[in-house]
């Protein structure tokens, strides 16, 4: 009997003991930090550039290229860039560098050029004088058609090679949603490797103001009676402008709000503007605006296939029909409520055709509250009692909205 036991006990350790040093190897693993890019350098000139990003370790990389614009793009494992800006300023053959995150796991450098090119070197080599490794880009100008070629032939298909990032669609949390709960978007513009505008004095990047007062926001929006408020990115991570209204309708939101603050070249513009979509922009400055926005997916590198017409013109018409509708009465209420307490800028209800704000089923609208290009904007827009301030006007605007929308709301 004894013997039996023994023996069963031995065959217990037997199958759980490799389980359970497997668990305790996994558990002394580190885990994998994030890569450091520590030192850049760039030289060249229209013909030939040369780029070297020294690491912490070794980088895996891969390339891709993009047309209109002529783009090399070189994604990476998750990396903190560590170098001034200064160090790898496009100068040469390209007209524009940007790096930053593009998901959970993934960063991204877009190389703009001002010709065709191709990267005649690209490689990772063991740094020489000190721990680490360097990557190695050097391009140089080709034919037309020889670009047409490599941008055809490669094997990669833009958003689709990016990982999704912490705020994927899936990736976003609310938890259940009651049936008398108004659910709102809070959009905080631009992200990772779209930095947005740049602060004049503080030279702050317009994804942290946005990010900052977005938490702001849906800290204050949580206060209301019946209103859950969520953001539809919580870190410095870039999403796409279509990813965005998606995250929004798949959680139910019956609301967007997308918060940005942009530059002018006119210093002396200041205060805020809240917009409205419109096939048809209500003046100039609202048209570039719109246009500039729109530009965020390209900045990080994807490449954007409009819509066919009579899809975008369904779209539209929907929107103007009843989401409209409900997007004029919040943007209406919103001016109301800042109108005495902030500065507003000259007609501060306009609208043109944001593609954050297309979708055809949740009254969006977005709000510039304020220029970074302006002194005096920029000191209030990274003022943390100000962002509160003008969460509360928000929230009493929505809160006004729901009652003249008579949404029922729980406790």
């Amino acid at each position: 009997m004894l013997k039996s036991v023994a023996t069963i006990a031995l065959s217990i350790a037997a199958i759980l003991l490799p389980a359970l040093s497997a668990a305790a190897v996994e558990s002394e693993l580190p885990e994998q930090k994030p890569l450091i890019a520590y030192e850049a350098r760039i030289a060249g000139d229209d013909a030939r550039t040369r780029i070297v990003i020294d690491f912490d370790r070794k980088p895996t990389f891969r390339l891709h290229y993009t047309a209109r614009p002529n783009r090399l793009i070189v994604d990476l494992d998750e990396t903190v860039f560590g170098f001034g800006e200064q160090n790898l300023a496009a100068i040469g053959l390209y007209s524009d560098i940007r790096y930053g995150t593009m998901g959970e796991g993934v960063s991204r450098i877009v190389l703009t050029a001002h010709r065709p090119i191709k990267a005649v070197v690209a490689e990772v080599r063991p740094n020489e004088t000190d721990k680490g490794f360097r990557l190695v880009i050097e391009s140089e100008v080709v034919p037309e058609k020889q670009f047409a070629d490599l941008v055809q032939n490669q094997q990669w298909k833009g958003a689709e090679q990016v990982a999704p990032g912490k705020n994927d669609r899936v990736g976003v949390q609310i938890g259940p949603v009651k049936p008398d709960e108004f659910i709102i978007a809070v959009d905080a513009g631009h992200g990772g490797i779209d930095a947005g505008a740049r602060g004049t004095t503080t030279k702050v990047e317009e994804k942290t103001v946005t990010l900052s007062f977005a938490q702001a926001l849906v800290e204050r929006l949580n206060k209301e009676k019946g209103v859950r408020a969520f953001l539809t990115r919580e870190d410095d991570t870039f999403v796409s402008l279509s990813e965005r209204v998606v995250i929004a309708r798949q959680h139910q939101a019956r609301l967007l709000i997308s918060l940005h603050a942009d530059t002018l070249r006119q210093k002396d513009i200041r205060g805020a503007t809240v917009y409205t979509i419109s096939d048809k922009a209500s003046d100039k400055l609202a048209e570039s605006l719109a246009e500039r926005e729109n530009l965020s997916d390209r900045i990080a590198g994807l490449e954007i296939k409009d819509e066919p017409e009579e899809i975008t013109d369904i779209l539209i018409d929907l929107t103007r029909r009843e989401t409209q509708a409900f997007s004029i009465q919040l943007a209406e209420k919103l001016v109301k409520s800042f109108e005495g307490q902030i500065e507003l800028i000259n007609n501060p209800l306009r609208h043109a055709g944001f593609r954050v704000l297309q979708a055809p089923d949740v009254p969006s609208i977005l709000l510039e509250l304020g220029f970074l290009s302006n002194p005096k904007d920029e000191k209030l827009l990274t003022d943390p009692d100000w962002q509160k301030k003008i969460a509360d006007l928000i929230a009493q605007a929505v809160d006004r909205y729901l009652d003249t929308a008579g949404v029922a709301r729980g406790g």
